[in-house]
């Protein structure tokens, strides 16, 4: 199968696998990665050569992940949370460090009965289960649209997981080599590479944002700006491949940047790029999902899995408690932080082939399946407990904008229930009255039945005065005009705003339904969006009184 073709598989049965999950009302992430397990393990369409010679899309959906994270941690949010996100960053992270590397540690010395051999390798799991995975636990956030101080912890800590997890390993791999007899790098040269390799993505990150910063003063169109923007994010992830540095920090720190460097006109060029990125996260969570190879387990392998993905939750979830009590964080947070820090992916995964290399024959077998297998159950089951931490949380929905409620409305959640209307048989002089009374520009004219007959407006009233000899004798059905638009309450609010704006309509009836001229209301332009700004005005104020009123 050519790449053109295994591409068009991968994103069709992706995008199908999200579309069926979510009818279960479970992330979309999960069924990507089902499909992928599908074309992967089961049918054997996506071999593990495919999966190595795409490593460069990975690489770039690791950087779009990245950076549209580092969008979401702009300067106040660190101002209002810093010192809560680094104390649970490494209260969570040693947690589940400590915990697994102990249990892990016993359970190799049961199977192996070598002591120093089973202890390096519980080093080796310990740091790898300290990773989180930005891209799903991201990703199901976005798609429930959260907001509140328990998605920007989550967003913080998600973020900077990486850099503590690499700093981890690196301790990790330099106890287990001198445990195993292969090491020969001294402490310092492994810690002073490792910050070399921290300082120097950060940088990278840095110096691409000032460019992109610079090239964005001078372009106003949006396919430029996006041009530009995809650009840099490209060059930032392809350098960082060249000395084999994880792109999600560099990117992470493109991102920050220029949400900084540019607060309100950055807003627009990350609009941009997520509207650019569906097709890029369903083949990263599917080609995730081909890694899977479930015939390669032993029993022994088994129980390591369990005891490592029970103990790796255990400490994520009491670190992130504790972290969270001993820093002052809102309740949510304390509550709810420990399930949204579960799910495991590629950085997890680099980290066992790292540590593999080390290892001989059985162990680093064991490394990859373990570190593998463990991963797709955290990127089945994390993805799900995330959206349930965040919709107890009371955070669902809260980061919404006009652009998504018109795309989930109908017509019924914005029109005017109670429109005025005028009666058929009201004389002239009488309909007069009613315009004194009410502040609407819109009537619609109506039989005994509430049937729909017609729609009398201010200029209407207008030209009939211009001819007063008839005027006293005029009823409403005289001088109404026939309805030539009119909507059902169920229809699509996008339809029927898309409609409106084709033809420059200020207001249209709403009838019972298509074959009904009852009717039941009126949907007036000006007034849906005042009610749709305001909808999303009270969810972002709901957002931040979440913190007050748990805190």
């Amino acid at each position: 199968m050519n790449v053109v073709l295994l591409f068009a598989v991968v994103i069709l049965g992706g995008a199908l696998g999200a579309r069926l999950i979510q009818e279960l009302h479970v992330p979309q992430v999960v069924g990507c990665i089902i499909v992928g397990i599908l074309l992967g393990d089961v049918f054997g369409l996506i071999t593990t050569e495919t999966t190595e010679a795409l490593e460069p899309l990975t690489m770039f959906a690791l950087g779009v992940i990245g950076f549209m994270i580092g969008a979401e941690l702009r300067a106040e949010v660190f101002k209002k949370y810093g010192k809560q996100f680094f104390v649970i960053l490494f209260s969570q992270g040693l947690g589940a460090f400590f915990l697994v590397a102990v249990v892990t540690s016993m359970v190799m010395w049961v199977v192996t009965g070598q002591s120093h051999t089973s202890i390096a390798m519980g080093l080796v799991f310990g740091a790898i289960s300290s990773a989180t995975a930005p891209a799903a636990t991201a990703n199901v956030l976005w798609e429930y649209k959260t907001r509140g101080p328990l998605t920007a912890t989550i967003l913080a800590i998600i973020a900077l997981d990486d850099a503590l997890a690499l700093l981890l390993y690196r301790g990790a791999a330099t106890g287990a080599k001198a445990l195993t007899g292969t090491g020969h790098d001294s402490v310092v040269t492994t810690m002073l590479v490792l910050f070399g390799e921290i300082v120097g993505a950060v940088a990278l990150g840095f110096l691409a944002a000032v460019l992109l910063y610079l090239f964005l003063k001078f372009v106003r169109a949006e396919d430029k700006i996006l041009e530009f923007a995809l650009a840099s994010l490209l060059l930032v992830v392809g350098v960082s491949m060249i000395p084999r540095i994880d792109p999600i920090l560099p990117a992470m720190t493109l991102g920050i940047t220029i949400a900084n460097l540019m607060p309100r006109e950055s807003k627009g060029m990350f609009k941009l790029i997520e509207r650019f990125t569906p097709p890029i996260y369903i083949s990263f969570f599917v080609l995730a999902g081909a890694h899977m190879k479930f015939g390669k387990l032993s029993l022994w392998m088994v129980i390591l899995i369990i005891f490592y993905t029970l103990f790796r939750a255990a400490g994520k979830m009491t670190g992130s408690w504790f972290g969270a009590k001993y820093s002052g964080a809102p309740a949510v947070v304390r509550k709810y932080l420990g399930i949204c820090l579960l799910p495991q992916a590629g950085v997890a995964i680099g980290l066992a082939i790292l540590a593999s290399q080390q290892f001989q024959g059985e162990l680093a077998h064991t490394i990859i399946m373990v570190t593998m297998t463990a991963t797709f159950l955290m990127e089945i089951l994390g993805p799900i407990l995330v959206k349930v931490g965040v919709k107890k949380a009371g955070e669902v929905g809260l980061n919404i904008t006009e652009e998504d409620l018109i795309k989930i409305y109908t017509v019924k959640d914005v029109m005017d229930t109670k429109p005025t209307s005028i009666p058929q048989d009201l004389p002239l002089q009488q309909i007069l009255e009613v315009f004194s009374t009410t502040d609407s520009l819109y009537y619609p004219v109506v039989d005994a039945q509430s049937r729909l007959i017609g729609i009398i407006t201010i200029p209407d009233i207008k030209e009939i005065f211009a001819n007063r000899e008839f005027a006293g004798w005029l009823l409403a059905c005289d001088v109404a005009e026939p309805v030539l638009d009119k909507t059902t309450p169920n229809k699509p609010l996008e339809e029927i705003i898309e409609h409106m704006r084709r033809y420059h309509l200020e207001n249209i009836p709403v009838v019972a339904d298509q074959d009904s001229d009852e009717l039941v209301g009126v949907l007036d332009y000006a007034k849906t969006f005042r009610k749709i700004s305001a909808e999303v005005l009270n969810r972002r104020k709901a957002a931040e009184g979440i913190a007050l009123a748990t805190g």
